[in-house]
């Protein structure tokens, strides 16, 4: 096994989950609440507060929400199935995943309402429709869910644009198939799987621009299509903002009013990719600032923290985050263990001739 492989995996792992319970404390404030909160940035983890999300569940200082819960049930299910798994098998690690978890109290829209359907048996293609027609609710299958938690398609498939799309895409189904939350989940998905071979960042944004073109057809060829904007339009714009920015505050201004900073795919996915851009692969600055964005900063943070994770690895992860990280969440999720799972299957196929 190669020990860097590994190293980028754990930290793919650990940096995702580091910027997941960085941003659950700020998760739907505004740019100026959290700046008059922390002084600036967000720097450090803090207790939840019981008016947010994570405090309302009972979420801890320095722990993960769902985000990073549903990020490793698949990547537990991935490396079950020998680096790959089914539209079968994803429907049961969903339902595990819901049956399980200690965080499966609160589930973003699209993600609740299918499993509810799955629950009771129903047919989820019909979850959320209007009248007799195929369109559906907006809530429904254009959040990020999918792309929250698809990093594991990535850290599976190093290098490999393609095999990672195709993986991607089998768990965006049944709870995100549309045409923009596949894109998204393929943009995250290819950038971490280049991000485990390059040492350089620009090659992993040119992943995820060519992820979300891709993820794109994908979902319009085997997936719906929905009416809205085009996620690799947004994704552009997304970069165009983080060259342009004169500072940290401008680029988060800029990053809300311009792309947006919400629950929807075509918003926070970008966004975090902008901020991977913008923050130039500095681990502790990707995670600070995603958290400190406003809105769904813990499912940005987590996004950006996967891939820039991927880039630079563990060892490169600001020690005391990331030691107070494990601490907390090592007992519960065993990431060691699992990225050496990962990181094994990921050998064999890059020994394999897998696309560099």
């Amino acid at each position: 096994m190669t020990p860097d492989l590994h190293d980028r995996i754990f930290g793919a792992l650990c940096l995702a989950g580091m910027g997941d319970a960085l941003g659950a404390p700020t998760e739907q404030w505004t740019l100026d609440e959290i700046r008059a909160c922390h002084g600036g940035l967000v720097t450090g983890f803090v207790e939840p507060q019981p008016d947010t999300f994570a405090g309302a569940l009972g979420g801890r200082r320095a722990e993960v929400t769902d985000d990073t819960s549903q990020l490793v049930y698949l990547a537990r299910a991935l490396v079950a199935g020998g680096g790959s798994i089914d539209g079968e098998g994803w429907r049961r690690c969903l339902l595990d995943w819901a049956a399980t978890s200690p965080k499966a109290g609160f589930m973003g829209p699209s993600t609740a309402q299918m499993v509810a359907a799955l629950q009771r048996g129903d047919d989820g293609s019909r979850v959320g429709t209007i009248g007799h027609s195929l369109r559906k609710m907006t809530t429904v299958g254009n959040t990020n869910g999918a792309a929250m938690r698809v990093a594991a398609c990535g850290l599976v498939h190093p290098g490999d644009i393609t095999a990672a799309c195709e993986q991607a895409f089998v768990t965006c189904l049944p709870s995100h198939d549309t045409d923009v939350a596949i894109a998204s989940a393929c943009a995250i998905a290819a950038g971490v799987a280049i991000a485990l071979v390059s040492d350089a960042l620009q090659p992993v944004v040119e992943a995820c621009i060519a992820g979300a073109a891709l993820g794109e057809r994908l979902g319009r060829e085997r997936a719906r299509c929905i009416a809205g904007p085009r996620l690799p339009v947004r994704l552009q714009m997304a970069l165009d903002i983080a060259v342009a920015a004169r500072d940290d505050l401008d680029f988060m201004q800029q990053m809300e009013w311009r792309v947006g900073n919400s629950v929807l795919a075509a918003e926070s996915v970008p966004a975090a990719i902008g901020l991977l851009a913008y923050a130039q692969g500095d681990p502790q600055r990707t995670i600070s600032i995603g958290a400190s964005m406003g809105n769904d900063t813990d499912t940005i943070a987590t996004m950006a923290g996967a891939l820039c994770g991927a880039l630079v690895g563990a060892r490169a992860l600001p020690a005391g985050l990331r030691d107070e990280f494990l601490a907390v969440n090592e007992p519960v999720y065993a990431l060691q263990p699992l990225a050496t799972a990962l990181a094994r299957i990921a050998e064999a196929r890059l020994g394999g001739g897998a696309a560099r």
